[in-house]
């Protein structure tokens, strides 16, 4: 057991430094700096910075942009294991550990809820889609109602903020919560938050608890088929204790897997999704730190993201004996 662990978080440690490697190497294969393009956006609105060359080369100094690429490496490296990753280039001198302090709770709230009703509502509809006492209605309507799967998160977003907030101006347009409200933990601000954050989760889970409903469509037949199955099924058992107990929890644990590992597809999909509604999260913080080119908000952004979703994987995976008893980490499988 001890040594499953021990080789479990080595796969996570290493995991997490190669994608770490990963995110810092790409923005700095895009053309020129953050320093330069925060210059060119301030000449583009003020029209003239004097001594704009001088600017430059004094702030990629104070940014060790002028030091050897390994050396900002290692002290990108170091600031991961500290989870101190420096101040905003864009937005200085804001550190950038507050601005994601500031996203990271309206990305979990949103991510949540997303992943877990996504899981239910799929597997769920997978599940029954199989089952033999399952009205023929419901097995007809199930695979109408995952139309939305087969188009982009974004194009959902537009479609239920043109037919829910222009045309039946039910809900908000953008904002995650009413700009008269202060963020505080009372009744007035949780009903503002879950009112404008109604659409944006909605936008997300159309497109995605599809998949979920296909995948344990897929595993259910096969499970079905099985002699502890039909075991089961000669002793009386009740049929709906049959589904749960024999067929749903053999059939359940792949998708456990997938449901890890979709946190971190999920942020990539909610960039657009907080963009378009204005929500300000991880997305949206990843978005304007590209736009911006700021460095150390996409590296930081980024880095917890991946921590995130590779802590979900190993979680699970430790988790799975208690999930289903006939695996067990002492004999190493």
């Amino acid at each position: 057991m001890a040594v499953f662990i021990a080789r479990r978080f080595v796969v996570f440690l290493i995991t997490v430094w190669l994608a770490a490697t990963l995110i810092w190497i790409i923005p700095r294969l895009a053309p020129g700096d953050p320093v330069s393009a925060m210059v060119g956006r301030l000449s583009a609105s003020a029209g003239f910075v004097e001594n704009a060359d001088a600017i430059i080369e004094g702030w990629k100094a104070k940014f060790g942009l002028n030091d050897a690429l390994y050396i900002q490496y290692f002290r990108y490296l170091k600031g991961c294991l500290q989870f101190d990753f420096g101040y905003s280039l864009a937005y200085f001198p804001t550190p950038v550990n507050d601005m994601i302090n500031r996203a990271m709770p309206w990305t979990i709230g949103l991510l949540l809820l997303t992943v877990i009703l996504t899981f239910l509502i799929g597997n769920f509809l997978g599940a029954i889609m199989v089952w033999g006492r399952t009205p023929q209605l419901f097995k007809r309507l199930i695979p109408f109602a995952m139309i939305f799967t087969s188009i982009p998160t974004i194009l959902s977003a537009l479609f239920l903020i043109y037919v829910f907030s222009f045309l039946l101006n039910w809900f908000p347009m953008r904002g995650a919560y009413d700009l008269e409200l202060i963020p505080t933990l009372s009744w007035e601000f949780a009903t503002s938050v879950v009112y404008h954050g109604t659409l944006p989760a909605l936008s997300i889970i159309l497109v995605s608890f599809g998949y979920w409903t296909l995948g344990m469509r897929g595993m259910m037949i096969t499970v079905q088929g099985e002699d502890y199955i039909h075991l089961a099924q000669a002793k009386g058992l009740r049929p709906f204790y049959v589904l749960y107990r024999y067929m749903v929890r053999n059939a359940i644990l792949p998708q456990i897997t997938a449901f890890a590992l979709q946190i971190g597809l999920l942020v990539s999909g909610q960039v657009l999704v907080e963009v378009i509604f204005g929500y300000q999260g991880m997305g949206w913080l990843i978005y304007d730190a590209i736009i911006t080119q700021d460095f150390a908000v996409i590296q930081g952004t980024s880095f917890i993201i991946i921590v995130m979703t590779a802590l979900a994987v190993l979680i699970v995976d430790l988790a799975y004996p208690l999930i289903d008893p006939r695996i067990s980490h002492s004999g190493g499988h």
